[in-house]
């Protein structure tokens, strides 16, 4: 129960990262930390020396001010694909190094990769010349980015020891100080589709983070946003770029556009720019950087998405208002058509998804479509149907209001 030293932390990190440490003893301290936690200063420690365990993007030669945004993962969140052409659009530059998909949430890279020819590699060069001339790329971690937290997290995959606040937000923060961006906004989702369902926990994490990122000189605030119906009427990797883009043409979701105009507000604040979002979005500004974007990491922005082989819709079985849709339910069903994967090497399938027909809120008849299931394996259908033939809950009555953002943090909260 004894806190640790800087120097013992650091020599962990170290030691572990070269394979010096096995990972029987690794995964004793990693339970202690579960048990036992981490104060502030170990916490701080722990997260510099993964940052220190490998290299940092350099972006010093660029023009504009640098926001990065991550979110902590949700049902339908294809909200980067808008937000890093729309911020650069207003004159910031959004390097956002992303991730891949597990479980019920979707991956920004997955989603992107159903784009024929698009690539998530780009030498340093490559990236700081896009970033001067377009504003933005989204790209994967390299293996040399924060190392320790590559390593750490496979082990605490398989020992039970993922659900830690201090750990989460050092795995995050790790990458995301790494990636060498001059400001930081966290997309921190609450509700029942959230990485962690207790409300309190999701602000804990939150706050955690913000110091994490302050403490390493990034400029760092988190909004916290719902996660309990999914976030727009796609779920799956093609069909939510499709969404993505119709948002990017002034359309879209009212659901999605809302999280994306405020975290590009809070992003362009943090770095002193101040230009209403909306107008590049509606005036088509973040649609010509969307365009550059995917054409210079070798996307064809006019190319056909692929298209699901087979499809299956559900209709609602009575007349009323749309009390309840479940994200988590939604996400799994995806997940079991082929848009998710259960571990990182799984691949993922471009076409799968669930498309919603009806949002909370909406007045629906007896017979009309509720969702439709898409995918490539017919056999997947009748696996993913009992997941969400009660997902979608009619009843009587409006449901109440449920605010989409649902807080801010920053470090002066």
């Amino acid at each position: 129960g004894e806190p640790l030293d800087d120097d013992q932390v650091r020599w962990f990190i170290a030691e572990f990262t070269a394979h010096e440490v096995p990972d029987h003893q690794a995964a004793e301290l990693l339970m202690a930390i579960v048990f036992r936690g981490l104060d502030d200063r170990e916490l701080a420690t722990w997260t510099s020396a993964m940052v220190e365990s490998g290299a940092r993007i350099d972006l010093g030669g660029v023009s504009r001010p640098t926001v990065d945004k991550h979110s902590t993962g949700g049902v339908g969140d294809k909200v980067s694909l808008i937000l890093c052409p729309l911020v650069a659009a207003c004159g910031a530059a959004a390097p956002q190094v992303s991730g891949r998909g597990l479980g019920h949430t979707g991956g920004t890279l997955d989603k992107l990769e159903s784009i024929p020819g698009w690539s998530s590699s780009l030498d340093l060069a490559a990236a700081h010349r896009q970033l001067n001339e377009i504003g933005c790329f989204i790209i994967a971690a390299s293996a040399d980015l924060a190392p320790a937290d590559r390593r750490m997290y496979a082990l605490r995959d398989v020992t039970g020891t993922v659900a830690s606040i201090p750990l989460i937000a050092s795995s995050i923060m790790s990458k995301k100080i790494a990636s060498g961006t001059d400001a930081l906004v966290l997309d921190v989702k609450v509700g029942r589709a959230a990485f962690l369902r207790d409300p309190d926990d999701c602000e804990l994490l939150a706050r955690t983070m913000v110091n994490l990122g302050e403490a390493n000189g990034v400029r760092t605030r988190a909004l916290l946003t719902a996660m309990d119906a999914p976030l727009g009427l796609t779920v799956g990797n093609a069909l939510e770029v499709a969404e993505a883009v119709e948002c990017l043409a002034g359309g879209g979701p009212p659901d999605v556009r809302e999280v994306t105009l405020a975290l590009a507000r809070e992003m362009l604040d943090l770095v002193g720019i101040d230009t209403d979002p909306v107008t590049a979005l509606d005036g088509g500004a973040a649609m010509d950087h969307w365009r550059a974007m995917v054409t210079a990491q070798g996307g064809n922005p006019d190319a056909s998405l692929p298209q699901a082989r087979y499809t299956e819709t559900l209709s609602a079985s009575s007349v009323g208002v749309v009390q309840d849709v479940d994200a988590l339910a939604i996400g799994r069903a995806a997940w079991v058509l082929g848009a998710g994967r259960a571990v990182q090497t799984d691949p993922v399938s471009a076409t799968a998804g669930v498309r919603l027909h009806a949002q909370t809120g909406d007045r629906v008849k007896a017979g009309q479509p509720l969702m439709t299931l898409h995918t490539d394996d017919e056999g997947m259908l009748s696996r993913a149907r009992p997941l969400v033939e009660t997902a979608i809950v009619i009843g009587d009555d409006p449901p109440p209001d449920r605010p989409l953002i649902q807080g801010l943090i920053d470090r002066s909260a």
